[in-house]
């Protein structure tokens, strides 16, 4: 005789209302810790608090890290253009390359369990297509080694017209935490209305189709784009802020690596516990034309995530703090037990 799963019985309209009003309750509640997030981290920025006894931690002139920073520039001899690389290009690299390197294993064999379990869209790239992923790896190295180490390079001597990027003295914690806030601001902005931009019709077809040849995407995805999508919108939001910021080198550091982090967990096709959700960016994907920002909260403004404010995507769209996939504490759909 089949029963009814009890968790898949008939919803109550009340109680779907009630859920209604608590996501857009919460929805508000982010929006507003967006906006003020940036200006309370200023305010701290000048204020003497907590933050003060980090600082020693970070570069205050005698502690661990700025005498670290001391004998490393010493031992390069100084030279900017080595320091400055090996910051901006080789570190944020190795990241990038060895985040994705254990994902890539986990796509191509399907192995460790403790990582696929956690697959976001059922029964996709299970396991990847590995040419496929090989165009996808070629491009990624192209896209790394051909746009974005120029820009980098270029990157150099633009900022040396109004400052010392390779400076012997590091950021205090109060002033990253502000560079932190407004990069984050920039790179939100940029990002959402270049991507909005290339999903336009006369330049979807020549240059951002690229992309979405994978409506399942897996972490290398992040940077397999067309060359000029690659400049525009995924290098030039993030290196804006460095640049009008006038940063350190090792802050520059720090946020590329953590850019580069975030988009790759962003594509990678896992909900995996306690990392960021990608529920988010994995949606633009499969539908397109929904959550063409980083954070959010554009297309809140703009409208342009009501689809996926609906779907069971948004949902699981939280930092999963327990072991069990959300494909499975919040299925997709009513089964029939026997």
């Amino acid at each position: 005789m089949m029963k009814e799963d009890p968790k898949c019985s008939e919803p109550d309209p009340s109680r779907h209302q009630t859920q209604i009003k608590a996501w857009k309750f919460w929805d508000s509640i982010k929006i507003a810790a967006f906006i003020l997030g940036p200006g309370l981290l200023m305010f701290v920025a000048f204020k003497n608090s907590v933050t003060w006894h980090l600082q020693k931690f970070w570069g205050a002139s005698g502690f661990f890290w700025q005498t670290q920073w001391e004998n490393l520039h010493h031992l390069l001899g100084g030279n900017e253009w080595l320091i400055f690389l090996l910051g901006t290009a080789v570190v944020p690299g190795l990241v990038f390359w060895s985040f994705n390197g254990i994902l890539m294993v986990a796509d191509v064999t399907g192995k460790p369990s403790f990582i696929t379990r956690y697959r976001i869209q059922l029964g996709k790239n299970d396991p990847v297509d590995t040419e496929k992923l090989r165009s996808a790896i070629h491009t990624a190295l192209f896209n790394h080694f051909f746009i974005s180490l120029p820009m980098l390079i270029l990157m150099l001597p633009i900022m040396k017209w109004s400052g010392e990027p390779c400076s012997l003295h590091l950021p205090t914690f109060h002033w990253f935490l502000l560079e932190l806030a407004t990069f984050t601001l920039l790179e939100e902005i940029l990002f959402y209305y270049s991507h909005r931009l290339v999903h336009h019709p006369l330049l979807y077809k020549h240059i951002h189709k690229k992309h979405h040849e994978w409506t399942a995407p897996v972490g290398i995805v992040s940077v397999y784009a067309h060359p000029v999508e690659h400049v525009v919108s995924n290098t030039l939001p993030v290196i804006t802020g460095p640049i009008l910021m006038g940063s350190h080198v090792i802050s520059i550091m720090m946020w590329l690596s953590l850019a580069l982090l975030i988009t790759s967990i962003s594509h990678c096709g896992y909900h995996l516990p306690f990392l960021p959700s990608p529920e988010f960016h994995d949606f633009h994907h499969l539908k397109f034309n929904q959550c063409y920002g980083v954070l959010g909260v554009l297309d809140h403004l703009h409208g342009t995530d009501t689809l996926f404010k609906q779907t069971k995507a948004y949902e699981r769209h939280t930092v999963l703090l327990s072991l069990t996939p959300l494909t499975e504490s919040i299925p997709d759909s009513c089964k029939k037990l026997e």
